[in-house]
């Protein structure tokens, strides 16, 4: 029994490892500016619905919005997309890097 629960664990442990998602960064600026919280609620309530969407960070001193996502599932215009659901323009100021890229330059 105990045999059959470390195979399982560890094909669980192979398969996820297999499956590693191609995880991105992009740093947008909108139009118009993010200037209050409520700028910042509006934005992050909308686009953590987009698709592939992982993470929303707001900066209200620097005005961008830097956006985690799953290559595998959106891409950047896909993000800007999501932008003018809210009746925002967006604009890529940083172009965009993947975990591992992150790590690298560490």
């Amino acid at each position: 029994m105990k045999n059959k629960a470390l195979l399982f664990g560890l094909s669980m442990l192979l398969s996820m490892s297999l499956s590693a998602k191609d995880i991105k960064t992009v740093v947008v600026t909108t139009q118009p500016q993010m200037h209050c919280e409520n700028c910042e609620k509006k934005i992050k309530g909308n686009l953590r619905f987009e698709k592939g969407i992982k993470n929303i960070i707001t900066d209200l001193k620097t005005k961008t919005v830097t956006i985690e996502y799953d290559a595998d599932k959106t891409n950047v215009q896909n993000i800007i997309n999501g932008f003018k659901k809210i009746k925002y323009e967006a604009t890529e100021v940083k172009k965009e890097t993947t975990k591992e890229q992150k790590s690298e330059q560490k």
